[in-house]
């Protein structure tokens, strides 16, 4: 049955796309201020997992992956399961620096026309953002040797000061990519932007020990009010602790004024697939920790997420359906996103490609009736 479907929702989406013409399509703003296809996004992935189930995500999934770089409309998901995952993700990392290439040597220019081919059809794009620090001039992850200097970047950031103006330049450099993701129909890409990640945490300079939580709401607010400035209209943004408690994934919630979607990040780090005992820790705190997110997410009137998991290198086998789906349940997310394929890092991928041995568990994962792909979704960006 699901299959039928997703054959005929291809068909649709190619009559669909070859009967528009040259004519430039409007892009009404909603009250909110950003566009009405960005509200609609919204409101369609949260009615969506109510009803339907989750999709399914990967990172840079299209940007690279096992034995290839660059290739166009290539997918290791897609070599898998013949269809592209529903979401797909992207990092601004680099963008700051007014760099050619993101941390992960993607060039901009390839991932904006990535984000144009995952719109045109129909799928999801979610955006990281892995910012060096603009006090020390270090990566996004701390550095055991400038712990001293990197505890003072926040301070030096929400003062009026060098520090200050050059993370406002940074946020402005997003702000700019954001705005520069509109078709020739004149239609800006709605994206869910996700910046200042795993904060419950303290690998990042804007962590946990490095920061206060007024601090860390701050610089939250001061990424809108950059936003607004450069009117920013098709960003939904996404807040995404590590994994914690109800208590400290509230604790520097930056308010429903500012978040749309309530994720978590939390990965499998279990040894291996014989590591039962921490395999089955990860679906335990995992499906505990989405439990009361989604409750949250009600509660707060937004969409919950699984942002970011995965299990490194995929040693169990039975993963996708065993481990990832029992973790989820029937939980309510609009999505979850697993981490990249690294071409240039052996070992460091998590989603399947083609010889790898979960790929059959994958394919059982994908014709789960909750699992939804790109084939399995259409209109999420109408107005219902």
């Amino acid at each position: 049955m699901k299959i039928f479907s997703k054959l005929a929702l291809v068909a649709l989406a190619i009559v669909t796309l070859t009967a528009c013409g040259p004519k430039k399509a409007a892009d009404p703003l909603a009250e909110t201020g950003r566009t009405q296809r960005t509200e609609n996004l919204l409101a369609n992935m949260k009615h969506q997992a109510d009803s339907a189930g989750y999709m399914y995500g990967h990172q840079d999934d299209t940007a690279y992956g096992i034995g290839w770089c660059g290739d166009s409309c290539r997918s290791d998901v897609q070599s898998v399961c013949n269809d592209f995952p529903a979401v797909i993700g992207f990092d601004l990392g680099h963008i700051e620096l007014g760099d050619s290439c993101n941390l992960d040597g993607v060039p901009f220019d390839h991932m904006r026309q990535l984000i144009f081919d995952q719109y045109n059809r129909n799928g999801v794009v979610t955006i990281s953002w892995h910012l060096d620090n603009p006090l020390t001039g270090g990566t996004a992850w701390i550095n055991d040797s400038l712990k001293a200097k990197e505890a003072q970047t926040m301070k030096e950031a929400l003062k009026p000061g060098a520090t200050h103006d050059k993370l406002v330049a940074y946020i402005d450099s997003v702000a700019k990519f954001l705005n520069s993701l509109e078709t020739p129909y004149g239609v800006k890409v709605p994206v869910i932007f996700r910046p200042w990640h795993e904060h419950t945490g303290s690998w990042f300079w804007w962590g946990k020990d490095y920061c206060t939580p007024k601090e860390y709401i701050q610089l939250w607010q001061m990424t809108v009010d950059r936003f607004k400035e450069n009117k920013v209209t098709n960003a939904l943004l996404a807040y995404s602790p590590g994994g914690c408690d109800e208590e400290e994934y509230m604790e520097r919630y930056p308010g429903d004024d500012i978040i749309d979607i309530m994720g978590l990040d939390n990965y499998c780090y279990a040894k291996g697939a014989g590591d039962t005992e921490n395999i089955n820790r990860y679906i335990e705190e995992a499906n505990l920790q989405l439990s009361f997110i989604c409750s949250l997410a009600k509660k707060h009137g937004k969409a919950a997420a699984f942002t970011e998991t995965g299990f490194e290198g995929i040693p169990q086998e039975k993963w996708w359906t065993e481990t990832l789906a029992q973790a989820i349940g029937d939980l309510p997310i609009a999505y979850v996103l697993t981490w990249r394929n690294a071409h240039d890092k052996v070992g460091h991928f998590y989603a399947p490609y083609p010889g790898n041995m979960s790929v059959e568990d994958f394919v059982a994962f994908y014709n789960l009736p909750r699992t939804l792909f790109v084939h399995d979704i259409n209109g999420l960006y109408l107005k219902k």
